[in-house]
């Protein structure tokens, strides 16, 4: 058939994104631009045509993805060279971060620096060959324009395709040896954790906290290795630093004070100035980290944020089908931050009396403190007052309201598998702690919601609808972790058999013929590469989550075989690690933990127990716990031996690297242990 009369020329002669779930890629639907979804038939339709690939990467909540978007993809000089010289791909990196992942290394192998949007330049069967971030239309003295840029490569893909094809080559061969290292496996040994822990100290801000300089990021990973390290090796500078930077980055400008939630990172070297998108995975992860620093601090300024994260996420976030969104715009009325600001004559006016105390405590000035108007935050701060917060709380929920009637910032209504896992487990290790119902059923009917039907596979984005995207291991890792968690606040044996047979598919689908795991599923064929997911990003690496997640089902199973296995999965990834210049926190952190495994057997009645409120007041991502009914642990000849020592009495036993000390018996003991 003659290419010019291929029924698939139609659909690679229109802008198909109105058929996309994603609320990013709708919001391309109505470009003038050609854009595909990424598969397999895009790809084809490159290798047909025998054009480039224009990829470009974004995410919704992203500020300059939506600026390029409105100077170039809705601009019809430049969608009529897109159109004559590519094909164009739009893939929303919340939903395929393993593409993502992909092409932001071949960016940066190329020299340059990563960011969001991404604008990747691709052979018909997917290398990249050239690339760059966010353009203008036209060169603006710093960046090239996208005019220039886009008539300039569709010439050399006519003209000089040879020198095309030899960077490829020597691109393809360098990506291969970054995200797939053929290395072998590596001890694991404490020392190189210990010396990773040091080095993020040593670059700690020891007056605002974070990692010195802009921007600052919340980075859980450091944060974890920090806490991990103050745990395991009682390193008190550590937990100094980790409580120093938790706590200035919840008094920032970061931490919306009115409603609650952290945005994505501050522009600025002290959390003054967010990039002002809120994202789902920040707060969950900020939710743990909070609950640790109360459990060493008992500083109510770390509960507080607590429950007012948690109240954000469930007012602003909750979907109408289940699940939580992804997350929230930067930009409102297509300005940046301007749903957030405020003038300090707005503040009087809603305020009246009210309003100086207010303006002192918050730091409003009459010139505001940033592009002339004024982001709220607590930065000057030194002991958070508990009688102090009561009677600023009323100014907060007026001025809250107020706000409210201003238009919002868009919501991506993604609801991601992982993303809602990682806040299932937090709710649940939360609800824990304080001892909240209320948290407790929200994360079980969460949880339910996301769990496949019997039989049914499981899904990167979970909806009532049919889903054509695989899960990442990721998505198996974080749901093993939040299952383990409910079960640890609610201890029934089904959430354990939940864990297994998760663990079960992500063996199908994403272990590979060395026992280790890939990112994509090795039965999905749309990838030019089957990543490791080494990495760290905002969150943890797949892999580490997944060492995690078979770590602590390994020792609430007492599967010594999982356990082995989990090791030597642990010692390639820290074999990889050697490879790589960065993002290796999250695989030590689940490494270390296989070092010396802690675990506390709960032989309880219920969850009202002495002994059980005492562990779960001391929050320890350090330690794994087992509870046990009396009829369960005389079934198992290991614990039925304590249960007899005890007299049927309950008891917790603490066990360190599979040797157990003896039982005690009341809260006061189980205090000294913890």
């Amino acid at each position: 058939m003659n290419p010019t009369q291929s029924p698939t020329q139609n659909n690679a002669s229109s802008n198909r994104l109105h058929t996309a779930n994603s609320t990013y890629l709708k919001q391309h639907s109505a470009n003038p631009v050609n854009w595909q979804l990424w598969g397999n038939e895009a790809l084809e339709f490159a290798r047909l045509y025998d054009k480039p690939i224009l990829l470009s990467i974004g995410y919704s909540a992203c500020h300059w993805c939506h600026v390029m978007a409105h100077e170039c993809f809705e601009d019809e000089q430049i969608a009529k060279l897109m159109n004559e010289h590519f094909i164009n791909i739009k893939v929303d990196r919340e939903e395929r971060p393993d593409i993502d992942q992909i092409y932001m290394s071949a960016l940066t192998a190329m020299g340059e620096q990563g960011g969001w949007p991404l604008t990747i330049f691709l052979t018909p069967q997917g290398d990249a060959f050239w690339g760059g971030t966010y353009f203008p239309k036209y060169a603006n003295g710093r960046l090239p324009g996208f005019m220039d840029i886009l008539q300039s490569l569709g010439t050399l893909w006519k003209n000089d395709r040879e020198r095309i094809n030899s960077n490829v080559t020597a691109l393809k061969s360098h990506l291969q040896n970054v995200l797939t290292p053929d290395a072998k496996a590596a001890e694991n040994d404490e020392s190189i954790f210990q010396r990773y822990a040091d080095t993020i100290a040593r670059r700690i801000d020891t007056t605002y906290g974070g990692i010195s300089g802009q921007p600052k990021f919340p980075n859980f990973p450091f944060m974890s290795m920090l806490w991990a390290s103050s745990k395991i090796s009682q390193q008190q500078q550590h937990h100094d630093l980790f409580i120093l930077s938790t706590e200035k980055m919840l008094n920032g400008g970061i931490y919306d004070h009115l409603a609650g939630g952290l945005a994505r990172y501050s522009t600025d070297a002290f959390w003054l100035v967010p990039h002002f998108e809120k994202m789902l995975y920040d707060n969950a992860q900020t939710i743990r980290q909070c609950l640790w620093a109360w459990t060493s601090t008992k500083n109510l300024l770390f509960r507080n944020r607590i429950e007012e994260i948690i109240h954000w996420i469930t007012s602003e976030m909750t979907l109408p089908d289940g699940g939580f969104a992804s997350g929230l715009d930067a930009d409102s009325e297509g300005v940046e931050g301007k749903f957030y600001i405020w003038d300090r004559s707005e503040i009087e006016t809603v305020l009246g009396q009210d309003a100086s105390e207010f303006i002192e405590k918050y730091n409003v000035s009459p010139d505001g403190n940033w592009e002339g108007s004024n982001i709220l935050h607590r930065l000057d701060m030194l002991n958070f007052n508990q009688e102090e917060d009561k009677t600023l709380k009323p100014m907060r929920e007026k001025l809250l309201g107020i706000r409210n009637l201003r238009i919002k910032p868009g919501r991506d209504e993604k609801c991601l598998t992982d993303w809602n896992a990682y806040f299932i487990r937090a709710l649940a290790e939360a609800a824990r702690v304080f001892n909240r119902a209320d948290w407790l059923e929200l994360a079980k009917v969460t949880y339910r919601t996301l769990l496949p039907e019997q039989g049914a596979a499981l899904s990167h984005v979970w909806s009532k609808a049919a889903s054509k995207l695989p899960a990442l291991s990721s998505d198996y890792a974080a749901l093993i972790n939040a299952a383990l968690s409910v079960y640890q606040a609610d201890p029934q044996q089904n959430y354990i058999e939940d864990a297994k047979s998760l663990l079960d598919a992500l063996n199908q689908h994403h272990l590979d013929q060395n026992d280790d795991y890939r990112l994509t599923a090795l039965d999905n064929d749309d990838v030019i590469f089957y990543l490791y997911g080494d990495q760290d990003e905002a969150i943890p690496s797949p892999t580490s989550q997944i060492i995690e997640a078979c770590t602590r089902l390994a020792l609430i199973t007492e599967d010594e075989a999982l356990l082995s296995k989990t090791n030597g999965l642990a010692e390639r990834a820290l074999g990889r690690g050697k490879h790589m210049a960065y993002g290796q926190a999250g695989i030590l952190n689940a490494a270390v933990q296989l070092l010396d495994p802690i675990k506390l057997v709960l032989i309880i009645e219920d969850t009202e127990d002495e002994l059980y409120r005492c562990a779960s007041r001391h929050a320890d991502p350090c330690r794994t716990d087992i509870i046990l009914s009396h009829k369960q642990a005389s079934q198992q000849p290991q614990w039925a031996s304590f249960l007899s020592l005890s007299g049927n009495r309950s008891c917790a036993i603490l066990c360190r690297n599979q040797v157990c000390l003896p039982p005690v018996y009341n809260a006061a003991n189980l205090e000294k242990l913890l």
